[in-house]
């Protein structure tokens, strides 16, 4: 796991390797501290010899001066490689996520990676700060501060060796105590996030139906809950001050009486009893310092896992080695294609089942089918946005997975169920589809979408600014927009997974005109619920429950298939209802 992260260093390696560097020196200077101002006490002071304290005050203080330089030094090299080490990390699992597969991004949930992106990386980052500074740091301080409590009075230094061990184990047991909790408040870290995340997404549904209330309750439980773990967390980490400070003033208390007595006996000197207590305060600092990075180093596991996660994961559709480059035409065709997902269990009822559908190139095709019938999975097989589990699947003649990725989704333009606009003007959202595209070709693609009439009728047109998810928009306009910058790709199939929902029958019919007779060369598949949508498109295939119910004009299907005819006979009865009704309102 280790190596792994290690890796994400990257260019901050210099600033890595020169925080410990200063932090030795750092520490060789604080330690020699003590020991000058013991030699003022007993030698300076105790001889009234002020040539001989100015001479060790000066260097006491060059030795003060050169450890804070040191010190500042150490801790502006940490804080520059751990933000970079953080920043490379956050980049390298976007960078990883971009790469994701359907599949892929179905293992994560959403509230789980942006808690990774963010406090995982956050406490990885702390722990790598702590290890290169003060894990350095402290061991050192300890030795060299041992080594000189020794060499001023060995008796007294065995009173570390006896206090250290002691120590040692208690603030052991307070940091795997501990771990557990922490290990549980980042799992809660995700629920936390999914619930704020809803809520913020859904802001707008939640005040229609005055759910205020509820959304606070189911916050205010999963706040308590990270909370509460925390609390429990906090309170058995709390016990490192008290431990440490029962330690530190047993020690003095020690020091001080045993110290007395070798003073009165002649067998120390003052100024040596007040640098040894000054050493005690370091050497216990420092085994107080491990515990606390210890206890850092413990939490950041839990999170340092849960970042490889994200890193390690591979893309489950990758190219194979020299792939095709170039789709000759937007012929599709389905051979016994059969697809489940990877989550499902052996027992599952597979969502598409020995699918056989022969597309030409040009040809307009509607799908219609219930909810659930499969009717978005059979579409996002095609740009291989999943792969088949059975089967192939060919677009101009060649298997998808042969095809360059990148070539392949550049051929094919999918306007999805849920349509998705970024902040930024319109402008912008449209080159989504082509960042060349000039002014007059955003034009023509908002004219076919039957776009371009909103758009003029704002005040800044086609410089308008759109709100993050359009919001600021309605329902088919942000529909049309989407249409529109599929449009701007150019692609030989154009896939429209019930995408003109939002706009009315007449909009409908406008738009799939301008589709016939602008781009009459591009495979045009629709998924609607409406029968107008699909009506006079070239075939019509009917799904029910994963698999091909019936495939061929609307003329036909009403002969042969009683789905399409109870569909269409209901939609065709409601249409007459509501106009009779418009009838009697006018008389009336």
């Amino acid at each position: 796991m280790i190596k792994k992260l290690v890796k994400y260093i990257k260019q901050y390696k210099k600033d890595s390797i020169l925080t410990p560097i200063f932090v030795v020196f750092e520490v060789i200077m604080e330690v020699l501290i003590p020991y000058l101002m013991a030699r003022i006490i007993d030698v300076g002071i105790q001889n009234s010899d002020l040539n001989y304290i100015f001479k060790i005050g000066a260097i006491l203080v060059v030795s003060a001066f050169l450890s804070l330089t040191f010190g500042m030094l150490s801790g502006r090299y940490a804080a520059k490689a751990s933000a970079g080490f953080a920043k490379n990390l956050r980049q390298g699992m976007f960078y990883n996520i971009q790469n994701y597969s359907f599949t892929n991004i179905d293992k994560f949930s959403t509230s789980s990676l942006v808690t990774r992106l963010t406090t995982d990386v956050t406490n990885v980052q702390m722990a790598f700060q702590m290890i290169i500074r003060i894990l350095v740091r402290a061991p050192i301080m300890l030795i060299f501060a041992l080594v000189m409590a020794f060499s001023v009075s060995s008796k007294l230094a065995w009173i570390f060796v006896v206090t250290m061990p002691i120590l040692a184990v208690v603030l052991f047991f307070i940091a795997i105590k501990a771990h557990p909790y922490f290990e549980k408040v980042f799992k809660k870290y995700d629920s936390l996030n999914r619930v704020v995340g809803e809520n913020l997404n859904s802001i707008r549904v939640v005040k229609a139906y005055n759910r205020e209330e509820h959304e606070q309750e189911k916050f205010g439980k999963v706040n308590d809950e990270v909370y509460s773990l925390f609390k429990t967390a906090e309170k058995i980490v709390a016990f490192n001050s008290p431990a440490m400070q029962l330690a530190i003033y047993t020690c003095i208390l020690l020091l001080s009486w045993l110290g007395a007595k070798l003073i009165v006996g002649g067998s120390m000197q003052t100024g040596e009893l007040s640098s040894i207590i000054t050493y005690a305060w370091q050497i216990l600092s420092s085994l107080m310092m491990i515990s606390f990075v210890f206890v850092m180093i413990i939490i950041a596991e839990s999170s340092a896992e849960r970042i490889e996660e994200v890193l390690d994961e591979e893309s489950t559709i990758k190219n194979k080695e020299n792939p095709v480059k170039e789709v000759k035409d937007g012929s599709i065709t389905f051979d016994h294609v059969s697809f489940q997902y990877d989550d499902a269990k052996a027992e599952d009822e597979l969502p598409l089942e020995d699918i056989n559908i022969d597309i030409k190139s040009g040809e307009t095709i509607g799908i219609i089918g219930a909810t659930g019938s499969s009717k978005s999975t059979i579409v996002n097989l095609i740009p291989r946005l999943y792969d088949v589990t059975e089967g192939s699947i060919k677009v101009g003649g060649v298997d998808v997975r042969d095809y360059d990725i990148e070539t392949l989704r550049n051929e094919v333009a999918v306007v999805l169920q849920k349509n998705v606009l970024f902040s930024g003007t319109i402008k912008e959202n449209l080159r989504w589809g082509n960042k060349n595209a000039s002014d007059e070709e955003l034009v023509r693609v908002c004219k076919l979408a039957q776009a371009d009439g909103f758009i003029q009728e704002f005040p800044d047109k086609y410089d308008t600014v759109l709100d993050q998810g359009g919001t600021n928009v309605s329902g088919g306009q942000k529909q049309r927009l989407c249409i529109a910058r599929a449009l701007l790709k150019k692609p030989k199939i154009l896939i429209l997974d019930d995408s003109t929902s939002a706009v009315d029958t007449k909009t409908d019919a406008l738009i799939r005109k301008a589709f016939r007779e602008e781009i009459p060369n591009t495979t045009k598949i629709i998924i609607a619920q409406r029968i107008t949508s699909v009506e006079d498109a070239d075939r019509i295939i009917v799904l029910d429950d994963g698999k091909i119910n019936g495939i061929g004009t609307s003329e036909e299907l009403l002969k042969t298939n009683e789905i399409y005819r109870d569909v269409y006979e209901s939609q065709k009865k409601g249409e007459e209802d509501d106009g009779e009704e418009k009838q009697e309102e006018q008389q009336k």
